[in-house]
Parts: structure tokens; sequence; C-alpha cells
């Protein structure tokens, strides 16, 4: 059963900085596709960045480049997301998704997601 617990919300200034963690268990596979995606009130869900673990290859939506670093660390399937620069329209519920390729990930269908954790951005 594939799980995955984000860590690492809170509420910063804007200017500041978080870094999200998300710890993964249960994906039985060698290569498989993690990332972020957010859902800001009003808005739809937006992927912000996935990273491929067969390749190590990483993709980033516009609206974060950077801005925010995806990456991994495969000793301890964790896969964090280090937000810099931070603004108010960033204020949102960010979740870790998963799936066997960042196409679906990166198109806000990832087969698995964790529960979210919250960043507030405040002026």
């Amino acid at each position: 059963q594939v799980q995955l617990q984000e860590s690492g919300g809170g509420s910063v200034q804007a200017g500041g900085s978080l870094r999200l963690s998300c710890a993964a268990s249960g994906i039985n596979r060698s290569s498989y596709c993690m990332g972020w995606v957010r859902q800001r009130p009003g808005k739809e869900r937006e992927a912000l960045a996935a990273f491929y673990t067969g390749s190590g290859n990483i993709h980033y939506a516009d609206s974060v480049k950077g801005r925010f670093t995806i990456s991994r660390d495969s000793a301890k399937n964790t896969l964090y997301l280090q937000m810099n620069s931070l603004k108010p329209e960033d204020t949102a519920l960010y979740y870790c998704a998963a799936d066997w390729q960042c196409q679906t990930v990166l198109a806000g269908k990832a087969g698995y997601r964790g529960q979210g954790t919250q960043v507030t951005v405040s002026s």
C-alpha cells in the first residue's frame, strides 16, 4: 500500500522560505515519479514539480521555476520541495503525489497523493 506523508508546512512572511518533505512507503518499483501539487483557494489543482526516480529527470511548472527546487533522498525515500521567495499567492494546501509516469503527475492526475500540508504566506 503506497503511503505519502507530507510535513514542513506552516506560516511565513512574503519573501521567506519553507522546505516541505514527503516520506514515501509501499512503492515496490525501482522507477516512478514523485511530485508536488498544490490547491489554492478557488483555483484548480496545480502541479508544481516532478522527479523521476529512474533517470533523475526533473520538471517544473513555469509558475515556480527559479523559486522552488525539488529534490529526493533515495536512501530515505523522501522527496523535498525547497520554496524560496514565497509570495502570498503561494498560499495553498501542498500535496505530495506519485505515479509511474511524470506525465500523469504533471497533469495533476497522480494515482497516489498524501493528505497535504498547509502553507500560508502573509504580506
